[in-house]
């Protein structure tokens, strides 16, 4: 009720154009690592393992591991430090939250029956914030080349003059209302004022050298809700399935200055302006998972599963305004605010992200340890915007196909047990879901962690690093230009669980 009556208050506008990115389905299709304290501290390297609450996301074959019902619950404390050099200009951002990561429940039924060969069925049910969006990211540093000026002729060049000036914002498509900033805060002149005009000018002096400052600060999680069922064959065989539940939550507001010292033009010109964005996407999905586990002798153990696509029905939720200086040719600074105090809302889509197939290896050491292998496929470009018969969304799904690619993931994991105590450790490498390997390059992620048992109470600690480099654009559309970002994650980790 209260957002209803917040989108009356400053306006709402239904819209029909579109203004999804590519970037957006790669964002909703990625996993972070999340989890249990003893799952993060192995890099998540539990597809033939098992017996841990958050190796059902990986295998829902391993809740029939388990001997005994589990509880569980996990919070997480997360660190994002951005490095960003933009031209050459180094500039840092950071940023620290603490959630609840992890809870769940496993339940196990045994029968006691000799003559059966099928020994148990393991139902579970768990909870993970399977992706945490809180990050912020400054950049600044002066462009020998473009302006955003770009951004604004990109949408403007083939819209009519008289549909900018003639038409009311809250009535426009997406690409018109862009065209509408540009005309409004005189960054952008039609070529010819005739209503029917198409043609766009700069009102930006050339010369190169702009200064710009690119403020991004996202805020929002997704989380998987996941039922599981498992059985154990002669306990040799395990199989599982999960019903997944997705939800999804983001947030993210940006702000982009630019100013110029270029000899100022005959006629009024732009000297600085400041363009704010502002998008909200929430909704939910539906995924399943199926897996199998086979111990091919008591100490090693393959695994094989499968998580299908997820289908999101998505809203978008986008508020925009502008804000430039320009100099007449008198010589007078005039100042232009463009805030149309309005909230476009868009119509529902569906974004379906792609599935992923795990193989998995494990060698158990007896009670003393363990040492396992998983390795993931994920085709990301088999992401897809729906309806696909939707012209906007034809277009978009055609450079995700041209622009992203398959990646696969490793994951290595090891522990060693000193009676009730076990250390951890582990590794973990994803590649680039781009072909370019660059908008979002690697990630390489190192962890390790301790665990203590007290019988039916067990206490686990877990430290986790990643790295990864990207270079995303400010804008997708015309001014293209983006900082390099070294993204550095730090995570501690504290599991608490209960035998029953």
């Amino acid at each position: 009720m209260k957002k209803i009556f917040f989108l009356l208050i400053t306006g709402l506008s239904i819209c029909a154009l579109h203004s999804q990115e590519v970037s957006d389905a790669v964002r909703y299709g990625q996993d972070n690592l999340t989890g249990t304290a003893r799952f993060r501290a192995m890099s998540g390297a539990f597809g033939a393992v098992g017996g841990d609450l958050s190796s059902l996301g990986v295998n829902p074959a391993g809740s029939a591991i388990f001997n005994n019902n589990q509880i569980g619950i996990t919070f997480s404390n997360q660190t994002v430090k951005n490095n960003s050099n933009y031209f050459g200009t180094e500039t840092s951002e950071k940023d620290n939250s603490f959630i609840l990561n992890q809870a769940g429940a496993v339940f196990v039924f045994k029968d006691h029956n000799p003559n059966s060969n099928w020994k148990k069925i393991a139902i579970g049910t768990t909870y993970e914030n399977t992706n945490n969006f809180n990050s912020d990211v400054f950049s600044a540093g002066t462009n020998p080349r473009n302006s955003i000026d770009q951004y604004f002729l990109t949408y403007a060049n083939g819209i009519p003059l008289n549909v900018i000036t003639g038409v009311p914002y809250r009535d426009m498509f997406y690409d018109e209302q862009q065209a509408y900033f540009g005309y409004q805060g005189y960054i952008i002149n039609p070529v010819s004022t005739d209503g029917n005009n198409t043609q766009y000018t700069s009102n930006v002096p050339a010369g190169g050298n702009y200064y710009q400052e690119n403020e991004i600060y996202t805020r929002g999680y997704n989380s998987k809700l996941s039922f599981n069922i498992a059985t154990s064959y002669k306990d040799r065989i395990y199989f599982g399935a999960n019903l997944n539940v997705h939800i999804t939550d983001y947030r993210r507001s940006s702000s982009f200055y630019e100013d110029n010292s270029n000899p100022l033009e005959a006629g009024e010109t732009i000297s600085n302006l400041r363009f704010n964005n502002d998008l909200y996407t929430y909704g939910n999905g539906f995924s399943f998972q199926l897996g199998a586990i086979a111990k091919v002798t008591e100490a090693f153990r393959l695994g094989v599963a499968y998580e299908s696509n997820t289908w999101y029905d998505l809203y978008d939720e986008v508020a925009q305004s502008l804000s430039t200086t320009r100099q007449a040719a008198g010589g007078q600074e005039i100042y232009e605010s463009i805030n149309p105090n309005l909230i476009n809302v868009y119509e529902r889509y569906t974004l379906q992200t792609p599935g992923k197939f795990t193989f998995s290896g494990a060698y158990v050491f007896g009670k003393s340890g363990l040492i396992s292998v998983d390795y993931s496929i994920k085709d990301y470009a088999n992401s897809k915007y729906k309806p696909t018969s939707d012209p906007g969304f034809r277009g978009l799904n055609a450079d995700m196909n041209s622009q992203l690619t398959s990646n696969g993931e490793l994951r290595i994991g090891a522990e060693y047990k000193i009676q009730r105590l076990s250390l951890r450790g582990g590794y973990r490498f994803e590649g680039s879901p781009y072909k370019n390997g660059t908008t979002i390059g690697d990630l390489n992620s190192y962890s390790g962690g301790l665990g203590y048992s007290f019988g039916a109470t067990k206490l686990d600690l877990a430290y986790s690093y990643l790295e990864r480099k990207s270079n995303q654009g400010f804008f997708a559309t015309g001014f293209t230009d983006g900082a390099n970002i070294t993204s550095k994650l730090n995570n501690v980790t504290l599991s608490l669980l209960f035998e029953l």
